[in-house]
């Protein structure tokens, strides 16, 4: 063999082998690990030298965040950060801004952090909604970030802001996930305030403390799971392959879109989820189902049941027609907007139910038809036959149905430039009403009444 032609078929070979490497590495990409940066937002005002237990607020605190900080050395992909309030100026200064970024994000900096709590003296306010809006600025820009806010405080925001409408909008911002808020101690204005900002728990004692810090970091870094069961009517997990999407709902934006897979022996797959933001589930079916605030339990596998039973609608065109291509809407019963337009022939999904389906033949046809799991459900319709006129007039009518009680609709409007038409029509009775343009009184109008049968043509004459 030529060198160059030997070459040529080892380019081909790689080429080929290459291509067909491509589809299973499409199946097995996966995500960068995100990275997790976690700020405590620590309340060092004057109150949290009070008494607690045997020691007090501060001494508790500053020795469990600097045990938490040595625990968060040993993890990978992870940044700490520590941001202080009420620790800069006196009470009676009332300074409201006073907060700082006493240690920056960094991979494993315990010890700078724990340096840093033991050179701070609770003494100030309480500016909970600056420190907040501040800590903003601390997360570097990050599109593969993961940023959490760990708040600790024993106290309400005492310069008369608003920290719920701060974290909120810092969330649909996207800067952070939904904060976590520990109020040590037992004031019954917690849960009101600091329940509308994020995750709220209450440390009423030092145990508990301990307990509540160890969970809510844990619940930050540890991996949460979803299956979604698609069911029947009888509760059976038997539907997939249905797109489904989880919308932040405080966003509205969407988290996640998957096409949903079930193995053969009828059980759906896992799905990683950041358990830290709050979901809307959008099952993709038509119509649509939600289902609203998911229940999802961070660090465990969750199971989401979703009734979405679904059968066919069957557009059935045994043959070409006069027609062209067709298409049919399709709404749901009692709901004038259009659900989906399907074209003939085709067979689509829809969730089991009653839907009114109107196809644009001409006449149109409007057909009730009830959709049930697992069944195709067959609309078809008759061949049209043609009305023919053959005269190129000039003038205005129009073209009625005539139903069997002697009534008529109106259907169309001829053009009033040429009345030389091959329309199809459905088979049944119609009626032609028309005037020539240049005719100079109603008197002159034209009545045809006549027939179009499957697959035939009918010619009329005007006034003859």
């Amino acid at each position: 063999m030529k060198p160059g032609r030997s070459v040529c078929v080892w380019l081909v070979c790689l080429f080929l082998g290459v291509m067909t490497a491509l589809p299973a590495a499409a199946q097995n990409k996966q995500p960068p690990p995100k990275k997790t940066r976690l700020l405590f937002l620590l309340d060092a005002s004057g109150s949290m030298l009070a008494n607690w237990e045997t020691s007090t607020r501060w001494q508790v605190a500053k020795t469990m965040l600097a045990r938490m900080a040595d625990s968060l050395n040993t993890y990978s992909n992870l940044e700490i950060g520590l941001r202080v309030y009420g620790h800069q100026s006196p009470v009676n200064v009332k300074n409201c801004k006073d907060s700082k970024l006493e240690v920056a994000f960094a991979p494993k900096n315990a010890a700078a952090i724990k340096k840093k709590l033991q050179l701070i003296t609770p003494k100030g306010n309480t500016p909970l909604t600056y420190s907040l809006g501040q800590a903003a600025n601390d997360f570097p820009e990050d599109p593969n970030g993961r940023n959490v806010v760990i708040i600790i405080t024993d106290g309400l925001e005492s310069c008369g802001g608003d920290p719920c409408a701060v974290s909120l909008a810092l969330q649909k911002k996207r800067v952070f996930l939904k904060p976590f808020i520990i109020g040590l101690g037992d004031d019954p204005g917690y849960a009101q305030q600091f329940g509308c900002m994020g995750q709220y728990y209450n440390a009423s004692d030092i145990r508990t403390f301990q307990q509540v810090l160890d969970n809510v970091v844990s619940i930050a870094l540890k991996k949460t799971t979803v299956s979604v069961e698609l069911t029947d009517e009888a509760g059976r997990a038997v539907e997939t392959n249905v797109n489904m999407t989880f919308l932040n709902n405080v966003t509205g934006q969407p988290e996640y879109n998957f096409v949903h897979y079930q193995a053969s022996e009828g059980k759906p797959d896992q799905i990683e989820i950041d358990a830290l933001l709050s979901y809307d589930l959008q099952v993709n079916t038509l119509p649509s189902v939600q289902v609203r605030n998911l229940d999802i339990k961070p660090g465990r596998h969750n199971v989401i049941k979703v009734k979405a039973p679904q059968g066919y609608l069957y557009l059935r065109q045994d043959a070409p027609t006069a027609y062209g291509s067709m298409t049919a809407i399709v709404r749901q019963k009692g709901n004038p907007a259009i659900l989906h337009t399907q074209r003939f022939p085709s067979q689509h999904k829809y969730l089991a139910g009653t839907y009114e389906v109107e196809v644009l033949t001409l006449p149109r046809i409007r057909q009730t038809v009830t959709i049930r799991q697992g069944q195709a459900t067959p609309i078809t319709f008759a061949p049209p036959g043609s009305l023919n006129i053959t005269q190129d007039l000039q003038g205005y009518g129009s073209l009625y149905l005539l139903h069997k009680d002697g009534t008529q609709e109106w259907l169309w409007n001829l053009p009033e430039g040429s009345s030389k038409i091959s329309l199809p029509l459905q088979p049944g009775r119609y009626r032609v009403v028309y005037r020539l343009k240049t005719a100079r009184a109603s008197k002159f109008t034209d009545v045809k009444d006549f027939s179009i049968n499957s697959n035939l043509t009918t010619t009329i004459k005007l006034f003859n």
